[in-house]
């Protein structure tokens, strides 16, 4: 049986080829320009593919003045969130048919996506910059909410050296998981801390009914608020404070909590019935104990993000 340690390398090894083409409303020859191919690791973001983009279209752009902010990603005409990772976005929007076959998902390989250096969405996407520090003020703001959810506070990043909080951001853009984990275990194990939540966010498919966004306010945690629910592109974003015990004070499951969280789509804690969950781009048997899983299988950002796929 492979080790924690050996299962987060291997999530770590996990890398997604994807083929970027040019929009032909800004293509000098309308869609006669090469495609862009390249393998990006599954938690990266697509920030860190803006200047190499840019260089290797130029020479293809009707305006050549146009810089490499400018540019943005979409697919199947859904801007794609600079802020989400690489293998999460995926994994909601081509790595599998809602209602289909989960072992089908890899059939959609290369990822076909374009990119775009006109009409760019500022109501949906936040604008880039060259150097990176907008990518990196978003993945800093997860980082420490996601210490938030854990330890009831942000303290915990929030002190952390200006040494170690660069080390975390470069463990990301180098792709270095012993950095990141030398970093990452500072906020995972803070000495005098007790953990309080675990740092999670559930993505729904757009077919899935409203009604099952009826989300119960309480948990077993006396703070507990009513889960967040957002849009995003057709995806719905539910996040409600997780505690680590669950039903009769026993160690929460990926289902409790998911039956908690939906109860309406999960039905039962222990078995799918109506849809599964998805965690890099794998499906998550139900009883997997969740603080272990967040322990191995949390993007850089600490969070699980968990795709829900309805079952046909």
């Amino acid at each position: 049986m492979p080790t924690l340690s050996s299962l987060q390398r291997q999530i770590w090894s996990g890398s997604l080829p994807l083929e970027i083409q040019l929009a032909p409303q800004d293509c000098r020859t309308y869609d006669d320009s090469f495609p862009y191919l390249v393998q990006v690791p599954r938690l990266s973001y697509l920030p860190f593919l803006i200047r190499p983009l840019h260089a290797f279209f130029l020479p293809s752009l009707i305006d050549p003045t146009v810089v490499a902010t400018e540019g943005w990603l979409e697919f199947e005409g859904v801007p794609l969130k600079w802020h989400y990772p690489v293998g999460l976005l995926y994994d909601l929007y081509a790595g599998v048919d809602q209602g289909g076959d989960v072992g089908e998902k890899g059939s959609r390989l290369p990822w076909r996506v374009t990119v775009h250096y006109s009409e760019f969405p500022d109501s949906q996407l936040w604008r880039q910059d060259l150097d990176g520090s907008t990518a990196k003020d978003g993945f800093n703001n997860a980082v420490k909410e996601a210490d938030f959810l854990r330890n009831g506070s942000a303290r915990t990043m929030m002190g952390m050296s200006k040494v170690d909080q660069e080390n975390l951001w470069r463990s990301v853009t180098h792709h270095d998981l012993d950095l990141f984990n030398r970093i990452n275990n500072k906020l995972l194990y803070p000495p005098g801390v007790t953990l309080r939540h675990i740092p999670t966010r559930i993505y729904l498919p757009a077919m899935a009914d409203a009604d099952t966004l009826a989300i119960p306010e309480a948990t077993a945690d006396e703070e507990a608020a009513a889960a967040a629910v957002a849009k995003a592109g057709h995806i719905r974003v539910v996040q409600s404070l997780i505690p680590l015990l669950g039903p009769q004070r026993k160690p929460q499951t990926l289902g409790s909590a998911l039956k908690t969280m939906l109860p309406t789509i999960f039905l039962s804690s222990r078995n799918p019935i109506l849809a599964q969950p998805m965690l890099h781009g794998a499906v998550v048997p139900l009883l997997a104990d969740l603080l272990e899983l967040s322990r191995i299988a949390s993007y850089a950002d600490g969070f699980l993000h968990i795709t829900v796929i309805m079952m046909g």
